[in-house]
């Protein structure tokens, strides 16, 4: 089997999802970097995703808050969700975060009682766009759009995904709580930035 090799052009631009065609290369992606299907050397270089999306319910959260995308050329290289509360039972593999934050709080304000928040639903960058500032500039388009809405957004990581815990400390994520999943002996770290 021929691989073509993707070379960025460097006319990354970053905006909104609009269309259904922009879902669909979401969940392509997506399903391209989950852990399952990656390799040991890849998830510990390169970082991986662990929620896989219904293309239904991501539909209907780009409707109610698009997700940021980077595009190169019309081609999806990145997307950051954006995950409204109401979202939660939409994916159940989610609840237990959902409940977990309802009992924490943010700088003194407890989180179920703050409508000003949402969920970073998850992030993902092409291979071959990797350390070319697409994750920066995805989180700074998301301050720039959603501002005015909220004052932050929360997400969980992967204790065991270095690469991302790098990254969201880079753009000034703040740990807001760690914890053990008993279920999957994974641990997590909430985080939060503030916009």
């Amino acid at each position: 089997m021929e691989t073509t090799s993707i070379e960025p052009s460097m006319q990354i631009t970053f905006t909104l999802v609009s269309t259904h065609e922009e879902i669909a290369q979401i969940i392509d992606l997506q399903a391209r970097n989950l852990a399952p299907v990656l390799s040991p050397e890849t998830i510990a270089s390169q970082g991986f995703l662990t929620v896989r999306h219904d293309a239904d319910v991501l539909l209907r959260m780009n409707e109610a808050a698009p997700a940021v995308i980077a595009k190169d050329e019309g081609r999806l290289v990145g997307y950051a969700l954006v995950m409204p509360r109401e979202f939660a039972a939409e994916v159940p593999v989610l609840l237990p975060m959902f409940d977990m934050l309802a009992g924490l709080s943010w700088k003194g304000i407890p989180l179920r009682d703050n409508p000003r928040w949402f969920v970073m639903g998850q992030i993902c960058v092409a291979a071959g766009y990797r350390g070319m500032g697409v994750f920066d500039g995805m989180y700074l388009k998301m301050k720039e759009v959603y501002k005015t809405k909220f004052d932050f957004t929360v997400t969980e990581i992967a204790e065991r995904n270095t690469r991302s815990m790098r990254a969201h400390e880079r753009v000034g994520f703040q740990e807001l709580h760690t914890y053990p999943d008993t279920t999957t002996g994974e641990v997590w770290r909430t985080v939060v930035l503030e916009f």
